[in-house]
């Protein structure tokens, strides 16, 4: 099997668990009373990492071995991005919830930063196309993928920002 063809498939499964996941809590959240912020956009993150996932099957060309090294690093992300879910719990959402009167999380790697999740998909955006040395294309979607956070993070931070004072 092509190594992008089961790295990209790993990396599908995990996504699809994880949307999962997050539709439970989602729901789960929504029945107790939360709200969604900013539901337009989220159609966009779904196109988004679909669609970098396909680019990296139809980029990389066939035969080419990752460098090991990033794809380390691309390791090294992903158990962050369980810290992160794990941080989280029942509040962890591929959406903009906000639950009415649940404090804000303040453990795991949410001590340090408002946003780690984001900072880690930047970081996958960019790694596992340069892993198969497809560094257009990490290029591509990295811009896209700023463009995409900020007006996220500009939405999450508004519906926060009264459970923040």
């Amino acid at each position: 099997m092509e190594p992008v063809v089961l790295v990209v498939g790993l990396v599908a499964i995990q996504r699809i668990g994880e949307l999962a996941y997050a539709r439970r809590n989602t729901a789960r959240l929504l029945a107790d009373g939360a709200q969604e912020a900013g539901r337009r956009h989220y159609p966009l993150f779904i196109l988004l990492h679909g669609g970098w996932l396909v680019a990296l099957l139809l980029a990389v060309p066939r035969g080419t071995q990752p460098d090991t090294f990033l794809l380390g690093v691309f390791c090294l992300l992903q158990l962050t991005r369980l810290w992160v879910v794990v941080s989280l719990g029942r509040y962890w959402s591929t959406r903009v919830i906000v639950p009415p009167d649940a404090p804000l999380v303040r453990k795991g790697p949410y001590r340090w930063l408002r946003h780690p999740n984001y900072l880690i998909v930047i970081g996958e955006i960019a790694v596992l196309p340069l892993a198969f040395g497809v560094w257009q294309l990490a290029s591509v979607f990295s811009l896209l993928n700023l463009v995409l956070l900020a007006h996220r993070i500009r939405i999450e931070n508004r519906a926060l920002a009264p459970r923040r004072a």
